[in-house]
């Protein structure tokens, strides 16, 4: 006791002092590790640690594009009765049928369908003091009159021409010839025309169809042609050799119609 009363202020200031010590090591560590938290921090802002995005999710979107994919088909035509309902008409006999399916040109029958030929041949050579002079007949099938129609017999020597043909000169013995080239002029085709051996050419077609509600036949319409049935008026629009259209003259509504042999 007499020591510490004798030393006391020595012991305090001796704790005091490492007090102090302690505070000023506790500060080292302490500044370091607030520098420390500082830079990192910093490194942080400045750059900051990457991190994959989560994917995106696109489900309402692929599902959208399925739906534009695979579009809803509204039929308005044939199953629709709001928008088209039933038209309805008497036939000859009194009957009332859907004229949809029973009335129109739609269930015109064709029957037949024949080709129309531009025929040339060659019928003979005559010959005088002027040289020879060559007889072609000229058959055209799809003509508009009876008249034209009808074979007509031209007369050419080489170099002539006509409406149809012109002929270009002449194979073996001119009294005799194997063979004449003659120039088409309407397609500009060169052929070669002899005895016995006739050119022919596709111009048109012939068709025969019928209408049976009204049980009325056509026969040897050509293109042009006009035909009344089912209450309209109709035009031959064309003809092929598989298929007749018809020009509805109330509204311009092509109707195509297969030949079925």
């Amino acid at each position: 006791m007499q020591f510490f009363k004798k030393h006391y202020e020595k012991i305090l200031l001796s704790i005091v002092l490492a007090g102090l010590i302690g505070v000023l090591v506790f500060m080292l560590f302490y500044i370091a590790a607030d520098k420390q938290a500082m830079e990192d921090n910093a490194n942080g802002l400045i750059n900051p640690a990457a991190h994959a995005l989560p994917d995106l999710d696109l489900t309402t979107n692929t599902a959208a594009v399925t739906r534009l994919e695979s579009p809803l088909q509204l039929d308005l035509e044939t199953s629709n009765k709001v928008f088209n309902p039933f038209e309805w008409q008497k036939t000859l006999d009194g009957r009332m049928v859907e004229k949809a399916s029973s009335i129109g040109p739609q269930v015109v029958v064709v029957t037949n369908i024949t080709p129309l030929y531009l025929v040339l041949t060659l019928d003979a050579v005559v010959t005088n003091e002027l040289g020879a002079r060559y007889v072609i007949g000229v058959e055209k099938q799809s003509a508009t009159t009876a008249a034209k129609k009808r074979k007509q017999q031209r007369y050419v020597s080489v170099g002539d021409k006509n409406d149809t043909f012109g002929l270009l000169s002449v194979n073996g013995v001119p009294e005799n010839p194997d063979a004449l080239v003659i120039k088409i002029l309407d397609s500009g085709e060169t052929v070669t025309l002899t005895h016995g051996t006739p050119f022919r050419r596709v111009d048109d077609y012939a068709v025969d169809f019928r209408y049976d509600p009204e049980k009325k036949t056509f026969r040897g319409r050509r293109t042009g042609d006009k035909v009344s049935f089912g209450g309209a008026d109709y035009v031959v629009f064309a003809v092929s050799q598989d298929e007749l259209t018809l020009d509805d003259q109330s509204n311009g509504k092509k109707i195509t119609l297969p030949f079925a042999p």
